[in-house]
């Protein structure tokens, strides 16, 4: 029997050295991890998880991805914040919270793990809800932005909607339908608004069942034809967890395309 993808989400990992408050919720937190060994600082890598935006999901289903990251010789912080099914999470919380974390926590990790966070933007990692989140974020956030790695993006916000991925998650994270709040699509949709200005990396598993590949493809190309400095790495033969697994095959490809946003650093 082949091995269940979905097991990286609880996983158990090493926890993380500490957490650091970038408001006054309980969710607006991230937990910082220690690259092992680092002699020189390095970016800061923030990982923005996913699960559709809701509640049900924590910073903890990636704790392998962020173990993984922080192997590889830089800092990393996860991102907590509000989510939909909770005081505070869907519009336009969950997404002022991922901009805010991102502006506070260069420095905030700067201050918590001294001598190990170089002072240039941070890199943005986001996995599924979370690409969403990282490249909103790279395009709206006041916080310059040094790369971002969106795997299994849900990049079109009313193309999801329409298909009803996971029984309404963006109906529930926007409150309703494009033709129902349509300036909330206007801000928080990939698809329509600018593409990130800095480099950014999408990659996608063919065997996605939840966020569908064709999105990234009609996404990339439309970034790429205003001029974006974005890429499309397909993977056949990946789902849509085996981008956050360092166990799974498609880990090399992962890491490959995260030391393209950071060879220049």
């Amino acid at each position: 029997m082949s091995p269940d993808p979905r097991a990286v989400l609880s996983r158990p990992a090493p926890e993380p050295d500490l957490t650091v408050a970038y408001g006054e919720h309980p969710d607006q937190v991230a937990d910082l991890r220690r690259p092992p060994g680092a002699a020189v600082p390095r970016p800061l890598v923030i990982v923005v998880h996913g699960g559709f935006w809701r509640v049900e999901y924590d910073r903890r289903h990636t704790d392998s991805l962020a173990v993984g990251l922080a192997r590889l010789g830089f800092p990393v912080a996860q991102l907590e914040y509000r989510r939909t099914g909770q005081p505070g999470g869907g519009w336009p919380g969950t997404l002022t919270d991922v901009r805010s974390g991102v502006s506070a926590l260069p420095g905030l990790a700067a201050a918590a793990l001294p001598g190990q966070v170089a002072p240039v933007p941070p890199i943005l990692v986001g996995h599924s809800a979370g690409g969403h989140l990282a490249l909103h974020t790279a395009t709206h956030s006041p916080q310059d932005v040094g790369g971002v790695l969106a795997l299994a993006p849900v990049v079109d916000l009313a193309e999801a909607y329409r298909l009803d991925l996971d029984a309404g998650a963006v109906a529930a994270l926007l409150g309703g339908g494009p033709a129902d709040v349509p300036d909330r699509y206007e801000v928080a949709d990939p698809r329509i608004t600018p593409p990130p200005s800095t480099r950014t990396v999408v990659i996608h598993g063919t065997l996605d069942q939840h966020v569908p590949v064709d999105m990234s493809r009609a996404y990339v190309q439309a970034a790429q034809a205003l001029g974006a400095d974005m890429h499309l790495v397909e993977l056949p033969d990946c789902e849509h967890f085996g981008l956050i697994d360092p166990e799974s095959p498609a880990w090399p490809q992962v890491t490959a395309a995260f030391r393209s946003l950071v060879e220049d650093h």
